[in-house]
């Protein structure tokens, strides 16, 4: 049998070799300050486009403007500046540059990735092959009644609704554009293929009655742009109450990122979001869930005796608000996991996954349930659950049984 470091360091492979085969994204490696971003792609706001472009002129680099989205502009640089974008980004906050002038908004056009695995160093692991789960009982049925969670992930599987139908089957509208490719070849999973079904799962295992609305902003390696995620926020077919967010970015100098701030500003008034910590043990903030408002959840490990400690490999900190399982087994596919030089895994619609990835939905479904047991709102469901709760660890938050 395998080693948890084998298919830890084989997984962390994988991810960086999903990052290094396409032809659009980068890493930026510094250590501790590491970011994904888009090459060339260079964002700010539409009143700054003028000067930044002036001043990146006179650094002998032509911008072309490029398709807007989210309220920003997009500034393309030559393809000779492809690696260069965080140099150009450090270049233009730098105040030294604009005497007697406000330092424009800019930054990197940044990638997120999904929180089901880890990437920049820490290693994560795949998930494990797993028993089914019995079907529900029927007791909870009515909780989250009423009630939609909005899925922002790699999309649903395309037999999501056949192979669950108890836990699924009537949960959610299936919409072509949502459905996550899952696969790298024939029934070999990508590394993140089927995330997005397992956080449905986790979801509806706290809220059983509860509806979903997945939107697609992860490809099937993990892997969304910024401006992807802003197009799934808005995209929702149903009105929802409660948004999870299994996923995040660093960014450079751990500066919120703008499109993703104002995608989760303009969400209705009263909906909830609820995202996952991220995965790499460190305190540095991860965006969304670093932001003002966003429920941030770490993880907190569970062994089989029932004792519970912070997981080692989940972000933490003063901007995360609560915790939960990380842990646990869900709705999956039918594939096959490969990892070079370890036995293939064959999997039959169910997994055990561990990180920050899932316990967010879980805290995002015990809201939902929360507001039919109480008959309150999201906003007052998630207070319920957090406001005046001891915090379970220092910097995980309270804990969301």
């Amino acid at each position: 049998m395998s080693q948890p470091s084998d298919r830890a360091a084989l997984y962390l492979r994988a991810f960086d070799q999903a990052i290094s085969e396409h032809k659009d994204f980068r890493l930026h490696p510094e250590r501790g300050r590491e970011f994904v971003y888009v090459a060339r792609e260079l964002l700010t706001i539409p009143e700054d486009v003028a000067r930044v472009v002036r001043k990146l002129a006179q650094n002998n680099i032509v911008a072309e403007r490029g398709r807007d989205f989210a309220g920003m502009a997009r500034l393309v640089l030559p393809p000779r500046n492809a690696e260069d974008v965080p140099d150009v980004v450090r270049l233009l906050r730098d105040p030294q540059q604009w005497p007697g002038e406000r330092t424009p908004v800019v930054q990197p056009h940044h990638v997120l990735f999904g929180h089901g695995g880890n990437m920049h160093g820490h290693p994560g692991q795949p998930p494990r092959v797993a028993a089914p789960l019995a079907d529900p009982d029927g007791t909870g049925s009515g909780l989250g009644k009423g009630v939609t969670v909005g899925i922002v992930d790699t999309g649903i599987s395309a037999t999501a609704g056949g192979d669950h139908p108890a836990w699924l089957g009537t949960a959610f509208l299936s919409r072509a554009d949502e459905v996550d490719p899952a696969y790298s070849g024939g029934d070999v999973f990508a590394v993140e293929g089927g995330h997005g079904t397992f956080v449905a799962g986790v979801v509806r295992q706290a809220a059983p009655g509860v509806r979903f609305d997945p939107e697609k902003a992860l490809d099937q390696f993990g892997l969304g742009t910024e401006e992807d995620f802003a197009r799934a926020l808005s995209a929702f077919d149903e009105r929802v109450h409660v948004v999870n967010i299994s996923m995040g970015c660093f960014t450079q100098g751990d500066v919120a990122p703008e499109p993703v701030r104002r995608s989760v500003a303009a969400l209705p008034a009263g909906v909830v979001v609820v995202a996952s910590a991220g995965n790499q043990g460190t305190a540095r903030p991860s965006w969304p869930a670093a932001l003002p408002g966003v429920t941030a959840v770490a993880a907190v490990a569970e062994e089989r005796d029932g004792t519970r400690a912070p997981a080692c490999y989940s972000n933490h900190g003063h901007w995360v608000d609560a915790c939960a399982v990380g842990n646990r087994t869900s709705t999956f596919l039918r594939g096959r996991w490969v990892l070079p030089g370890l036995p293939d895994e064959v999997y039959d619609r169910f997994a055990y996954w561990l990180g920050t990835s899932f316990a967010a939905p879980h805290v995002a479904g015990r809201i939902a349930a929360t507001m039919t047991q109480s008959g309150v709102s999201a906003a007052a469901a998630r207070d319920q659950l957090l406001v005046g709760r001891p915090e379970f660890f220092p910097g995980y938050g309270v804990f969301v049984a």
